[in-house]
């Protein structure tokens, strides 16, 4: 990061109390993790609901941290110090307003997206067709949240003509709290499904948090939004800004095209890309698409930029190991995501096809039909085996007991049942590996 601020200034920004004996000094950068503090680093003690950094002041102080920023209630400034200090009301808000005051002092455009589904690999589509055009900077990692995306606005340089910002949410009011630092140029929609739904509750309250991003967009902003979707296509009469659609359905302003290759329809004409996405990978290449055009980039940076685009690791990635081709998925994993993913296995010509599948979590008072939903799906996709894991998909798998046109191996954890995956591997075939992140189904791969 690149700040360039005085002590003084720094402190006035984040509202903070200043006890330096040199206000006048410049900061350029700061690290919040204590490990990577070096002598003359600054050091921003964050605290949480669960941890607190103050905790590692007395080790970064020896560490020769030229300045700490914490939270004030219930801390005392070591005596005898002669590092500086900003003490804040709090940490995790002082951090934010730092980082809406770098975006809304930076000169380049921002992107922002969000939605249920999608969003990483549209994030990695729109970098992609950006860097063709100018330096861009986007979320470090998978930091959508309301820590990590200060962080990563935080990393805007003077060079960067644009930045793409990965927005997530888990509770209703997320996205205004991520939006209204990021102020985007261009918001994006991808869909509206279950997830989180033990925070949400319906798909309703997901609709209302997607959509608070519209109420932050910066002067003259467009919005972006999937008009396949059934709730998102409501925005066609219920925003009154400035807005692009795209999907498959006709008379979008971007109308994807049912054609082998990535063909869409934006005002009469028709453009083609000679490659070869999924369906779902469809929606978010025109997602990334539409919101180019509307950050005024040009159909040459967008051919470039989606033909040069690396899929993300665990999203539908492709292995080949011991003769099995390997579909992992494991990243995360919620109802849309799952049926899409089985459907994906179903089209395959190898054989056996195989799911390898672990609860779909935060499903709420709904995840019981959501995981028995799972077995209509690996029947309607013909797979010939299936390998199911925790308390969840046990829905699953009682719902399956009594079809023959399907194996089941059903045991509590994964490595219950892994010598016999192994077995049923033994002769190549497909094989899906689907759950959300916390059950840590890539390492099953590891162990084939």
């Amino acid at each position: 990061m690149e700040l360039n601020l005085t002590l003084r200034k720094m402190s006035g920004i984040i509202q903070g109390k200043l006890i330096s004996a040199t206000p006048e000094d410049k900061i350029t950068s700061f690290v919040t993790d204590s490990r990577q503090v070096t002598p003359g680093e600054a050091f921003w003690a964050l605290k949480g609901k669960n941890y607190d950094a103050r905790q590692f002041i007395p080790q970064v102080l020896k560490q020769g941290a030229r300045l700490i920023i914490a939270q004030e209630e219930g801390f005392t400034v070591p005596a005898n110090t002669k590092s500086s200090f900003i003490l804040v009301q709090d940490s995790l808000l002082a951090l934010q307003a730092l980082a809406k005051y770098h975006r809304l002092n930076s000169p380049l455009k921002v992107a922002a997206i969000t939605g249920s589904n999608g969003k990483s690999t549209t994030k990695q589509m729109l970098l992609s067709i950006c860097q063709t055009a100018g330096e861009t900077v986007a979320n470090l990692g998978n930091l959508n949240n309301q820590f990590g995306v200060p962080l990563s606005l935080l990393q805007i340089k003077p060079d960067h003509k644009f930045g793409v910002f990965e927005l997530g949410a888990s509770h209703p009011g997320d996205i205004t709290e991520t939006a209204q630092l990021a102020v985007p140029d261009v918001a994006i929609l991808t869909n509206v499904s279950a997830a989180h739904l033990e925070f949400f509750h319906d798909l309703q309250t997901v609709y209302q948090t997607k959509t608070e991003i519209t109420r932050h967009l910066n002067f003259g902003g467009t919005l972006v939004y999937n008009a396949d979707d059934a709730y998102l296509s409501r925005l066609k009469t219920e925003f009154k800004g400035k807005s692009l659609s795209f999907g498959f359905t006709p008379g979008t302003d971007l109308q994807v095209l049912e054609t082998p290759d990535f063909s869409f329809i934006y005002k009469g004409e028709t453009y083609s890309l000679p490659i070869q996405l999924e369906r779902h990978n469809k929606l978010n290449a025109a997602a990334a698409t539409a919101a180019a055009i509307a950050l005024g980039l040009y159909m040459e940076n967008i051919q470039k930029g989606l033909l040069h685009f690396t899929p993300m690791p665990m999203r539908l990635e492709r292995v080949v190991k011991k003769n099995v081709h390997f579909i992992l998925d494991c990243y995360n994993a919620n109802p849309a995501s799952m049926k899409n993913a089985l459907e994906i296995l179903g089209r395959e010509n190898a054989s056996p096809r195989i799911a390898v599948l672990g609860d779909m979590k935060e499903l709420g008072s709904s995840s019981a039909e959501y995981h028995r939903q799972v077995a209509q799906q690996l029947l309607a996709n013909h797979v010939e085996t299936a390998f199911l894991a925790g308390p969840e998909m046990r829905h699953a798998y009682e719902a399956l007991q009594k079809n023959t046109n399907i194996k089941v191996i059903y045991a509590p954890e994964a490595k219950q049942w892994i010598p016999e995956l192994k077995k049923a591997l033994s002769n190549g075939g497909c094989c899906l590996v689907k759950a959300s992140r916390s059950m840590n189904f890539e390492n099953i791969v590891k162990e084939i």
